[in-house]
């Protein structure tokens, strides 16, 4: 069951939820901005209304697989895996030949399902970096980094703790070009140039 949950997991992750809504108004935005699929990028290429679609989508796409695993009883161990292929699916997806986004949203909508006290602590890092600076990259991973401390401190099993660690990890890699950019004083802030996500 664990691993029929994981595979339908990575398959709703791998949905491709901002390059969906830009094909639908005629754009590829992997071929805009910053090229990535995410929230950021999609608000920025096609406007706040889409960008917000794109977030809702792509933290859904966590949600619903860990909330299954959840209702279905089936151990953090498990809802963990699920969390994992989701985001995997996101960051990997097949109907992209492997090529995603980020993760962030995805990231954030699996712990939605399963560790919702831990969240207030990378939401409130997130906010506190994000509102003076405007620059999202920086943000995300502000709170990437703390959610496996949230989670730990909120006293969540080892499983949801190494899933939040495995998160962050990700999503630092992901971001790789983006803290060049942040060490060289050039990363774009939202509102102009390209976006993080």
């Amino acid at each position: 069951m664990e691993a029929v949950l994981a595979i339908v997991a990575y398959l709703i992750g791998s949905i491709p939820s901002g390059f969906i809504l830009g094909k639908l108004a005629g754009v590829d935005v992997r071929a805009a901005g910053s090229g990535n699929i995410g929230a950021t990028n999609v608000a920025r290429v096609m406007g706040k209304g889409r960008g917000l679609l794109t977030l809702i989508a792509d933290v859904a796409k966590g949600f619903l697989p860990a909330l299954a695993a959840r209702q279905m009883a089936l151990g953090d161990g498990a809802a963990a895996l699920a969390g994992a292929a989701a985001f995997l699916g996101h960051l990997f997806p097949i109907f992209l030949k492997f090529r995603g986004g980020k993760g962030v949203a995805t990231a954030f909508g699996v712990l939605l399902a399963l560790a919702p006290q831990a969240l207030w602590a990378p939401l409130a890092v997130f906010a506190a970096l994000a509102l003076p600076s405007r620059i999202v990259s920086l943000a995300s991973l502000g709170a990437a980094l703390a959610a496996p401390a949230a989670l730990w401190i909120f006293g969540y099993s080892a499983a949801l703790v190494a899933l939040g660690i495995f998160f962050a990890a990700l999503i630092v890699a992901r971001h790789g070009a983006n803290i060049k950019r942040l060490l060289a004083g050039t990363e774009p802030r939202f509102g102009a140039g390209a976006s993080s996500r």
